[in-house]
Formats: structure tokens, C-alpha cells, sequence
């Protein structure tokens, strides 16, 4: 089995269009899991309420946010996703030397994480607090696969309009360093150094007796807690593909994150290869527009495989929003008598999009390079409405724009 091996990549303003921020990842999880985009609105709920996330439950909040999410299927929590607010988060498998509780115990995933984040913040610095709350009353832990044998600690990227947080963990333990500037790269190690801005109450007193760290030396997270004998430790990436792109540039784009995204040489994107148990699963990049500008950001979500064979699709928050059902999945009996061996279980969780975007892989090549052709037009598009977006401006027009351009997509696929 070769290791996990996504990325998570931000880019802050001055370089930007919009003055923007811009985020995307590349889901890299086990092949032929189907990875589906839904949108589920806020709600409100009683005193009391529990919520069922992938394994265990949590008491719900009096109030949840609107949020898109890309998910695995089989799953409650989500790989990656923004809210109504502009608070944009995705997570990375870590491995680290914090060992007081098996990870392979059923507890929050931190994809459940992700999503807790994001229906319950109203900025990337709040879904910091709500995250390492949960983390730190629940625990994280289980299986990250339904047929592999997978589990690990997170790292998180939080992004909103006006900063970034870099979230690491080891069991219930944590260190956040706050980006204001520039971009920002997580991948399968553990990147917080000596800038902590926000740590856990006992994280030093854990370093000291566990990892004998001397208090009289600067604590450098990374260095005391990554686990250096783990495969994941020891993944890296050439940070200056960030910087190239942007000095390539005049602004950095939506479509300049798609390029990175779309990277095979860098090893960012992993198409499906014989022999490897991982590849890029879904795709996501959201430009976050400032708040005063009142101009809505927007999402963008391929809900298939290998970004390069995919098509990046927009969604804006509406009042009003639809997507489209070809990005759902269906739902699956989980029942143990009745579990499906492991391709029959994938098959049977495929939306429309996926299954006819494998099969276009094989005999329809032709077709998805005239659909990546359409998504250029889509960016000029939503380019052309946000420069023209005025201050009290309804949104009705992009109610159904995500779903608009995914049955595009279908009919084009069929």
C-alpha cells in the first residue's frame, strides 16, 4: 500500500484577484471511493438534540450554518467544504508519536471534524475553538476507510476572508499557527514549527514529561511531535510551486489553483494507477471574497476523480440555492449481513456524475477536454457577474448554477 499523500494550498492577498482569498485541495483517499458534493442547509434544533456523526454521537448546537460540502460517501463528515459565512476548511492524515489512545478506536473522524467546523463557525478563527473543543471532550480515532485498514490524526487549513489557521493534532492534543500573508501548504506532516500562535492547555506539559523537552528551549511542534519512522512523516513537496505559479502571474486566479491542482508532475494530482491504493478522489478551490466588498465568494467542486480528466464547477450561497442530484449519492444499507464485497459496495454508492465520468474516462476522452474547455467559459462567466456584482444586488440568477453546469456536464457525458 503506498501512503496518502494530499495537499491543502492557500493563497492570501495582495496576490490575488478580488483581493481574495484563494484555497484548494486535492482529496487523495483510497481508489474507487466515491466522493459526492451536497449542500445542506442551516437549521435550527431543540435543547438537547444529539447529533450522529460517522461513528459516535456529540449534543447538536441550537443553530447550524449552510454548508457545501465534498464527502466520501459512505461517511457523515466531509474531506472538504465551505459555509454561508466564508469560512472554508480541509484536513490531512498526520502521523505523530502521541500514542495515549489508539487511533484505531471509534471516536470523531477528522473529516466529522470538518464538517462539525464549518456548521457551527461563523469564522476560521471560531471553527479553531469549535474544532479543538471536540477534540479535546471526544477524541479523534477509527477507521478512515470502509475496506481499508486506515486511520491517523489531522492536520487542518481554516480559511476565511481575513486569515488563515494551520490546525495540527496528536490525539487531544493540538498547536494552531495563524497565516496573514502570503500562501500557506499542509501535506502528510506535521508543518507548525516555533510560531504557535494557539496551543492545548497541556501541550507543553505533555512534551515535557513524554517527550523531554526542555522548557528552556523554544518548542517546536513539529520537531518534538511528528512520528519520523511513519511513511506519511515522510512526504514532502517543493514549496516553491506556490510561488512560481504567483510570480507567473499578475493575479492569482481560480484557474491558476486549478493548474496546481491539476499538477501530475509534483505528484499533487494522482491519477488511478494499478499497484497504488490511493489517487486524487475529488477536487476543491474556493476564491473568498472580503466581506466589505459584499460580493459573494465562490466554491468550486469537481465530484470526481483526477482533477486533469475533471471539470471544476462553481456554487455560490443563494437564499434560493438547488444543486443537482447527479452529485448525490445513494444511500447504502450498512447492514453487516448485508455488506457488499469491495467493488459491488463502491458501484453501488456511485451518483450519476461519477459513473458516467468513469466510463467517458475509458472511451470518451475527446469529451472531457471539450468540457474543460466549457469550464473556461464558466470562470469568465462567474468572473464577469462578480465584477459586476453591485451592493444589494439579488442573487436569484446563480440560485442554480451549480446545478445547471453539472447537467450540462451530464448530458455532454451520456
Amino acid at each position: 500500500m503506498k501512503s496518502i499523500g494530499s495537499n491543502v494550498f492557500v493563497v492570501l492577498p495582495p496576490s490575488t484577484v478580488h483581493g481574495a482569498v484563494i484555497f484548494g485541495k486535492n482529496s487523495d483517499r483510497p481508489q474507487n471511493e466515491v466522493q459526492e458534493v451536497i449542500h445542506v442547509p442551516g437549521k435550527s434544533f431543540s435543547s438537547g438534540d444529539k447529533l450522529e456523526c460517522t461513528y459516535i454521537e456529540v449534543p447538536q448546537v441550537e443553530a447550524t450554518k449552510a454548508v457545501i460540502l465534498s464527502k466520501p460517501s459512505w461517511m457523515w463528515g466531509a474531506e472538504m467544504g465551505a459555509n454561508e459565512d466564508g469560512v472554508v476548511i480541509g484536513n490531512q492524515p498526520v502521523s505523530t508519536v502521541v500514542t495515549d489512545e489508539s487511533p484505531d478506536e471509534e471516536r470523531l473522524l477528522g473529516t466529522d471534524l470538518v464538517r462539525l467546523g464549518l456548521e457551527r463557525s461563523s469564522s476560521a478563527s471560531e471553527a479553531v475553538n469549535v474544532i479543538t473543543s471536540l477534540l479535546e471532550e471526544f477524541g479523534q480515532g477509527g477507521p478512515c476507510s470502509d475496506y481499508l485498514s486506515l486511520s491517523y490524526h489531522n492536520s487542518f487549513l481554516i480559511a476565511d476572508a481575513k486569515e488563515v489557521w494551520v490546525l495540527e493534532t496528536g490525539g487531544r492534543l493540538w498547536a494552531a499557527e495563524c497565516v496573514t500573508g502570503g500562501t500557506r501548504h499542509i501535506s502528510n506532516r506535521l508543518s507548525i514549527t516555533t510560531k504557535i500562535d494557539r496551543m492545548s492547555e497541556n501541550l507543553k506539559q505533555y512534551a515535557k514529561d513524554k517527550l523531554q523537552w526542555d522548557e528552556g528551549t523554544e518548542l517546536n511542534f513539529s520537531k518534538l511531535f511528528s512520528n519520523a519512522n511513519d511513511e506519511m512523516a515522510c512526504l514532502s513537496l517543493d514549496h516553491r510551486i506556490l510561488e512560481d505559479k504567483i510570480a507567473q502571474v499578475e493575479k492569482f486566479s481560480a484557474e491558476n489553483m486549478f493548474e496546481i491542482l491539476r499538477d501530475k508532475k509534483s505528484s499533487i494530482c494522482k491519477p488511478s494507477i494499478d499497484g497504488d491504493d490511493f489517487a486524487t478522489t475529488a477536487s476543491h478551490v474556493s476564491v473568498i471574497l472580503p466581506k466589505d466588498s459584499e460580493k459573494p465568494s465562490c466554491h468550486w467542486f469537481t465530484g470526481t476523480p483526477d482533477p486533469s480528466l475533471s471539470v471544476f464547477k462553481p456554487f455560490i450561497f443563494t437564499p434560493n440555492v438547488t444543486i443537482s442530484r447527479h452529485t448525490i449519492s445513494p444511500t447504502f444499507d450498512e447492514d453487516p449481513a448485508k455488506v457488499k464485497p469491495r467493488f459491488q459496495k463502491a458501484v453501488a454508492r456511485e451518483h450519476n456524475l461519477y459513473r458516467l465520468h468513469r466510463a467517458a474516462v475509458i472511451d470518451k476522452i475527446n469529451v472531457l477536454n471539450q468540457l474543460q474547455e466549457m469550464e473556461k467559459s464558466c470562470v469568465q462567466d462567474v468572473e464577469k457577474f462578480l465584477d459586476t456584482f453591485q451592493p444589494g444586488q439579488s442573487l436569484s440568477e446563480v440560485d442554480d448554477l451549480l446545478k445547471d453546469v453539472v447537467e450540462t456536464e451530464v448530458k455532454f457525458l451520456k
